[in-house]
């Protein structure tokens, strides 16, 4: 009972959630940000203003579906239980263990093309929202950092931990353009988008190697 209960929340978070990501932004697309207020889009989802600020920071988190972080404990300590011990070189499984985590990530956010294609008439109409990414990229990468950093017992600042994030995220990014472009309208695969990742990672391997 106690799990179904607790299985039940989870997915009226997640609803409410994509209601609100949904209507901001189609109405940034539209009216950009100063069209619209917070309280007018919890009225329209549903949703109190208290719950909106539980997920989002503001509007534009909102339209870039950019909520608090939740729901990757559990992998993020899987990836860190399996770092190296205190004084020993780094985990030979380092690299192919921060992939898994990063494509598992992927599973867990992955957007439809739908998504994307609305999010970019949000963007083209509020071009600040370039700003705010570049935000999340870097708050991002800095959070993998120290993860990495934590894991391999490394000091702040180890080329290795952020040379790791930086390739990761270079990849990450060339492959959803690639993704969305084969796709078109068509449902994405998620396993597609490991492949064309895991080509990448492999790609380097053998150059660098």
């Amino acid at each position: 009972m106690m799990e179904s209960a607790t299985n039940l929340r989870e997915r009226r978070r997640q609803e409410s959630a994509e209601r609100l990501i949904e209507l901001a932004r189609e109405w940034t697309a539209r009216d950009g940000f100063t069209g619209y207020t917070v309280e007018e889009l919890c009225e329209a989802a549903g949703v109190s203003r208290r719950t909106f600020f539980n997920y989002f920071a503001s509007k534009e988190d909102a339209v870039l579906g950019i909520l608090a972080p939740h729901g990757d404990d559990e992998l993020t300590q899987t990836f860190l239980d399996g770092g190296s011990s205190a004084g020993e070189t780094i985990s030979d499984a380092l690299v192919d263990d921060f992939v898994a985590l990063h494509l598992a990530r992927w599973e867990i956010v992955a957007p439809s093309a739908s998504d994307v294609r609305a999010m970019k008439a949000a963007i083209e109409r509020e071009p600040r929202l370039h700003t705010r990414i570049f935000e999340m990229i870097q708050a991002n990468e800095q959070r993998d950092i120290a993860l990495i950093e934590q894991r391999e017992h490394l000091e702040a600042g180890d080329l290795r931990a952020s040379t790791l994030v930086h390739i990761v995220g270079a990849f990450s990014r060339a492959t959803a353009k690639e993704y969305f472009a084969d796709h078109g309208d068509a449902p994405p695969s998620i396993g597609h988008f490991s492949r064309i990742f895991e080509q990448r990672i492999a790609a380097a391997r053998e150059l660098l190697i």
